[in-house]
């Protein structure tokens, strides 16, 4: 089962006089991967490079360095890592010793996999999405109940007669919440796969 990071992490090793730094974050979304990317690439530095894997998503950056030489070997290191929802940026300031091709794969690879062994991880769990109707009343014990189960609330939507969630909840789990919302209710609410 695919990880992803439970926090930000970082990495440094010198290679041959050249300095490395990789920075590995959790991201939602192609936009939040950019974003960290940008906000953390050092202009100063002879090359940022970058891959990042978001489900069935990914992009990498040799950024100058030799074509394949250092996005996709970062690329290798987050699926070797089996994760997921991921970003990892390398930085290099050359340190006037040539690595080569594979020199380059093996620095940039390798510093991405041992910033990724040593990040802490949390399993990424698959959730289904649902619907369900409450009232004003019952919205804070329903929140409580789908989160106590490891599940999310996704969307609240306001009306007139109550609120209308989209909440993702493991399949497992699903049963379990349907029974604890129709205590909850007198069995008016009711969870609706979507």
């Amino acid at each position: 089962m695919p990880s992803t990071l439970t926090a930000p992490h970082e990495y440094r090793e010198e290679i041959r006089k050249s300095r490395f730094i990789a920075l590995a974050a959790p991201i939602t979304s192609p936009e939040q991967a950019q974003a960290f990317i940008s906000g953390a690439s050092d202009l100063a530095a002879s090359h940022n490079c970058w891959a990042w894997k978001l489900g069935s998503q990914y992009r990498s950056s040799d950024d100058g360095e030799p074509g394949g030489t250092a996005g996709r070997p970062i690329l290798a290191a987050i699926e070797a890592q089996g994760c997921d929802q991921v970003a990892v940026l390398v930085i290099r300031w050359f340190g006037g010793i040539q690595l080569g091709t594979g020199g380059l794969a093996r620095a940039y690879g390798g510093c991405a996999n041992k910033c990724l062994q040593q990040a802490e991880k949390r399993l990424l769990v698959a959730r289904l999405p649902f619907t369900l109707q409450c009232s004003f009343s019952e919205l804070a014990l329903v929140r409580l109940r789908v989160l106590e189960a490891g599940g999310l609330v996704e969307a609240e939507t306001f009306g007139a007669g109550g609120v209308a969630l989209h909440v993702a909840l493991e399949g497992e789990q699903a049963g379990a919440v349907q029974q604890h919302l129709a205590g909850l209710s007198k069995g008016r609410i009711v969870l609706t796969p979507l």
